[in-house]
């Protein structure tokens, strides 16, 4: 039986200071030669992508809320079973879920793969009261592992010996770093949590700078030595990948574009195998360069940051045309949040009105404030490729832009998703369809909408045989 050595770092609240420690011990590790699998929990593709650099390992997400439990354990096993140690980052408060009693939280996750836990305490401005959150945190619900702490933002040595004492002394958890107080984050935050790193100018100098204070202030050693301590799980059915639904599976499948660029680059890694796995030989596009692109059967546009993009965007006009024939011709396009930005006539920003493809007869415009944010339940009410009639879709939404009115509202596209939970575009819907273009503000995970994947490669392949 697999050990799979594990640990779940968490905090009390987003800003804790998780994120810091979690990408300085995967770099800290990995620079060690040890191999690590870095997980993110919840739906977060920035801090992922961070942890994928970090560790020089694809991150996963694991999410209780967009997948059954059984997939949880599945992909898990799966992505961990050749790594030394795997690093799982919460997300928010420990014990923060979608409700009332803390469903799909950091601690559910963490007992669903019996991982201990370290909590990540931002200590500023306290001493004692340090220890009697720890020990209301270790006893809060049954069943959670509290295997240490690291506290961040401490003061100085008298501040961090107190605190360790008290929280040693009195709530009985191991102290296993203290961290000081940093005058510089070398990953700044901006409105959608840290800079991309697809954007940062100097990414593996910030990551090893990170990597460099942990190693000072935390003991890496005791942190590993605390995910060899969990039990080994239990073995895990294989990951319900899709099938390929083409007749022969060994033969080349309808060319699947997908957009990564600075602008849009938030997929999840198992999206694009689910992909593969149902046929699609995928090509990676972009909507900023100039570079020409292949012969595509379908296009996929996932999430970004299009706004901090725009220009660049709106002066490569060719694309903006490509796209926008592509769409008319009936090719089989999937665009989520940025990907959906894009598609719309143009982007307003305080800057003025970027033009973009010009799709579907709307903007969007960027607002000071989130306009969607969080957990995402949809039902299907109309005809497309990518979603079965009545399918009931769980996803997550996160966005600072708004649809405007659109400029031909007789030439509005149906809007196929009834929202049951989360804002949507216009008026509780969401999905906008022309044709064979779905856009949506809401971000699915394949193995979570397990039809998504096939129906995409079936759209695509008939798309090739001039279906």
């Amino acid at each position: 039986m697999t050990a799979f050595p594990r640990i779940i770092l968490a905090g009390l609240s987003g800003g804790s200071g998780k994120t810091f420690v979690s990408i300085g011990l995967c770099r800290a590790l990995s620079r060690r030669g040890v191999i690590v699998r870095p997980f993110k929990k919840g739906p977060d593709y920035i801090d992922a992508s961070w942890l994928t650099h970090a560790a020089r390992a694809t991150a996963c997400n694991l999410d209780p809320f967009l997948l059954p439990r059984e997939t949880i354990a599945a992909l898990f096993q799966e992505k961990a079973a050749e790594a030394d140690i795997s690093l799982i980052e919460g997300n928010r408060g420990l014990f923060d879920g979608k409700d009332r009693e803390g469903t799909c939280s950091t601690a559910e996750l963490a007992r669903q793969l019996d991982a201990p836990v370290i909590l990540v305490l931002d200590a500023t401005k306290m001493t004692r009261t340090a220890a009697a959150i720890v020990a209301g945190c270790r006893s809060f619900e049954p069943g959670l592992n509290l295997a240490g702490v690291i506290l961040n933002r401490t003061a100085g040595e008298r501040h961090r010996a107190i605190l360790k004492q008290c929280i040693e002394e009195l709530a009985g958890v191991p102290v296993l770093g203290c961290l000081p107080k940093m005058l510089d984050n070398p990953i700044p935050e901006r409105h959608m949590g840290l800079v991309s790193d697809q954007e940062h100018m100097s990414r593996d100098a910030a990551l090893n700078a990170i990597a460099d204070v942990v190693e000072r202030w935390v003991d890496v050693d005791r942190v590993v030595d605390a995910a060899r301590r969990a039990e080994a799980p239990a073995p895990a059915r294989p990951v319900p990948w899709p099938a390929s639904v083409l007749a022969d599976p060994k033969a080349e499948g309808p060319v699947i574009g997908y957009v990564h660029d600075a602008a849009l680059w938030f997929y999840y890694p198992e999206n694009l195998e689910a992909l593969e796995r149902a046929g699609a030989t995928l090509r990676k596009v972009s909507l900023l360069s100039s570079e020409p692109w292949p012969e595509l059967h379908g296009l996929y546009l996932g999430g970004g940051f299009p706004e901090t993009q725009a220009a660049g965007l709106a002066a490569n006009i060719d694309v903006r045309a490509r796209v926008r024939s592509l769409a008319l011709a009936g090719l089989p396009i999937y665009a989520e949040c940025g990907g959906f930005m894009y598609l719309c006539e143009g982007l307003q920003l305080e800057s003025g009105l970027h033009e973009l493809a010009g799709v579907f007869p709307l903007s969007t415009r960027l607002c000071p404030r989130p306009q969607g944010l969080g957990y995402v339940e949809a039902l299907v009410e109309t005809e497309n490729p990518f979603h079965p009639l009545g399918a009931h879709i769980t996803g997550h939404e996160f966005h600072y832009s708004a649809c405007t009115e659109p400029s031909r509202p007789a030439d509005m596209p149906p809007l196929a998703l009834k929202m049951l939970r989360g804002h949507g575009m216009l008026a509780g819907r969401d999905g906008l369809l022309m044709g064979r273009t779905f856009a949506s503000y809401t971000h699915i995970h394949a193995l979570g909408a397990p039809h998504w994947a096939p129906s995409f490669v079936r759209a695509a392949l008939a798309f090739q045989q001039g279906r």
